[in-house]
């Protein structure tokens, strides 16, 4: 196995809606709020973690292949490709060839284990854009909302446990950066552009299912050519 090429896809993620990535802060502060976005410790602006990105995508591979079954809810990895179906395991070895896989325990066919390889897929953290930056402070205007949220009592009609979450606004940019290994001339490319449509069809971060954390990359290029177009062609829900 020889190391051919390192691609890398760069772009802009835009917030369609808030997104809320929590800081796990577990203390509670006066006049703080009960849900902190995390945020970068030296300039305390909010971004988006590698490992949320990788973790999101990866899931979502998953759950579109049908692999959740086969796991008990863990992810992928070589202990499971006997339990998946025949013609799926194609699939979950390029998953593993993305985003890796420790080969547990022991009696792996190591054949396998040398063919799957390394991880492809390096993710980045994604800071915001200086120039969304830069308009937020030219209007004054602060990087992060504060919601507030509460549950009503369906009878009485009452509002209760009321509490704050802290998002960062819709229509925030993030840089996006994600690097590929290419081993011997292989192409994992599109595998990848179906995890990065499927971001963008259900959203990233907490609180998806109240409206939270839809996103879309305004912006994508793989080694400085715009792809844009590949995450709009296709159906990925009938695709085989």
């Amino acid at each position: 196995m020889r190391l051919t090429a390192i691609r890398t896809f760069e772009g802009v993620l835009e917030l369609i809606t808030g997104l809320h990535i929590g800081s796990g802060n577990a203390e509670m502060h006066i006049g703080g709020t009960d849900n902190p976005v995390i945020k970068h410790p030296k300039t305390q602006e909010p971004y988006i973690p590698g490992s949320s990105l990788k973790g999101k995508i990866r899931s979502l591979l998953e759950w579109r292949w049908g692999f959740v079954a086969y796991t008990d809810g863990k992810p992928v990895g070589f202990s499971h490709l006997d339990r998946i179906p025949e013609e799926a395991r194609p699939h979950a070895q390029t998953l593993l060839k993305l985003f890796g896989g420790a080969p547990e325990g022991a009696g792996h066919d190591q054949t396998l284990v040398e063919e799957i390889g390394p991880t492809r897929l390096g993710f980045w953290d994604c800071p915001l854009t200086r120039s969304w930056v830069e308009e937020m402070h030219h209007r004054n205007m602060l990087l992060i909302e504060t919601k507030m949220e509460n549950m009503i009592d369906r009878i009485r009609g009452v509002a209760q446990h009321p509490r704050t979450t802290e998002r960062v606004p819709s229509g925030s940019t993030f840089e996006f950066r994600l690097t590929l290994r290419v081993h011997d001339n292989e192409d994992l490319t599109p595998m990848v552009f179906e995890g990065l449509k499927l971001l963008e069809l259900t959203g990233l971060g907490g609180s998806v299912s109240r409206g939270y954390g839809k996103v879309r990359f305004s912006s994508l290029s793989l080694d400085g050519q715009d792809v844009r177009d590949h995450l709009q062609t296709g159906d990925l829900m009938t695709t085989g």
